[in-house]
Order: C-alpha cells, then sequence, then structure tokens
C-alpha cells in the first residue's frame, strides 16, 4: 500500500489528532500543510476534499477522507501496530462516548474560549476577550468533571491500560488548553485527568506532533 498523505496544518489539534494516530501505529505518511485561515483561504480545488473547508482530510491509495474520527478510526483499521480500539465491548462504547464529549462539550470551551482567548489572542497582538473566558469557565468545569468520572480509575489511559483513540482525540486539546493560566486550577480537582496528561504528555509521538505553540 502506499503512504497515505494527511492534509492540514500543524497548529490545529484535530490535524494532530491525526497524527499522533498515525505515529502512534507507526505507520509513515505525508503531511500536506493546508492553512483554512491564509490570505484568500483554502488552496484552490481543496473543497473537492473537504467540502465544508475544515482539516483535516486525508487520502491513501485513492480512499479519501475527511472528519477527524473517521480518519483515525480508519487508520487503527487499516494498518498494522497496536490496536487503537479496546476488545471489550463496553470498553469500546466507553471510548466512543468520551470521543462525542470532546468534539460535543471539550473542544469549545477549552480550546476555542480558554486557549485562543488567554494563549493565542496576545501572540497575534490582539487583546483577550476576559468575558469570553469567564463565560467558558462553567462549561469547562463541567466538561472535565464529566471526562474525570467516565475515565477509568486504575489508567494510566482513558480506558484503563490500554491506549485509545480517546486518549490520541484529547490530548491535543489539553496540550492548547494547559498552556493557560486557567488550566491549573481546573485541573487541580481532577486526579484522573492530572495522572492521564502525565502519562501522555511525554509520549513521544506528542513529542513528533508538537504544534508551533508548544
Amino acid at each position: 500500500m502506499s503512504e497515505p498523505t494527511l492534509y492540514g496544518a500543524a497548529y490545529s489539534v484535530y490535524v494532530r489528532a491525526a497524527r499522533l494516530t498515525l505515529v502512534e501505529k507507526g505507520v509513515a505518511h505525508r503531511l500536506v500543510e493546508v492553512d483554512i485561515f491564509a490570505d484568500g483561504g483554502p488552496p484552490e480545488g481543496y473543497s473537492r476534499r473537504q467540502p465544508f473547508l475544515r482539516i483535516p482530510a486525508f487520502e491513501h491509495d485513492g480512499f479519501c477522507l475527511y472528519e477527524t474520527g473517521a480518519i483515525t478510526r480508519y487508520v487503527d483499521e487499516a494498518f498494522d501496530g497496536p490496536p487503537l480500539m479496546p476488545p471489550s465491548v463496553r470498553a469500546r462504547a466507553r471510548v466512543h462516548q468520551i470521543l462525542s464529549i470532546i468534539d460535543s462539550h471539550v473542544y469549545r470551551p477549552l480550546v476555542r474560549q480558554i486557549y485562543v482567548e488567554r494563549c493565542l489572542r496576545p501572540t497575534e497582538g490582539r487583546a483577550t476577550d476576559e468575558a469570553k473566558i469567564a463565560a467558558a469557565l462553567p462549561l469547562a468545569r463541567t466538561s472535565l468533571g464529566a471526562l474525570e468520572e467516565l475515565f477509568d480509575a486504575t489508567g494510566p489511559f482513558a480506558v484503563g491500560a490500554q491506549l485509545s483513540l480517546a486518549d490520541l482525540h484529547l490530548a491535543p486539546m489539553a496540550a492548547c488548553f494547559t498552556l493557560a493560566g486557567e488550566a491549573a486550577a481546573l485541573m487541580s480537582s481532577h486526579p484522573r485527568l492530572g495522572r492521564w496528561w502525565s502519562a501522555m504528555e511525554d509520549r513521544p509521538s506528542m513529542a513528533a506532533t508538537a504544534a508551533p505553540a508548544e
């Protein structure tokens, strides 16, 4: 099989989730930089790969995909390497539940509101919107509390001893969020999440896919 290609930007947490999955599976791949926020928008023709003009997009042997969850599931099933879904029906259901929570309830307050406003906006010479951060904090507490309750009590990963797609989906968002000053206080009351982040942040795959902000 040919080397798969991932289309997207290194700054994107969703692109990084796909890259982490490829690295953890040991899959050689190519990253084609696509910046959807560039002047003039994404490259001409990118809409044929992703009609909603989001990142990442993916191609392998002529098979094209978009949506991060679909890409990471395909990578896990199509390539050799350590499985990234647990064998138990209930553990797999838990992974899917955590993935849905991350996309629906975690990404926006932790990344789009807290990280972007506290860490990214100042680097762009723009003022932080404190009201936006204040509004995000209750949502952040709720989402982190939900993950704390669902994460396996013994760890070190989301569903126990085995690394899964849930860990690789959340880790890029945690890497951004923990750069914000608000993160320490929010994380301090969640020991399972703290233990999980300690296990994730030093993995070689995290270093190999480090975002520019790190």
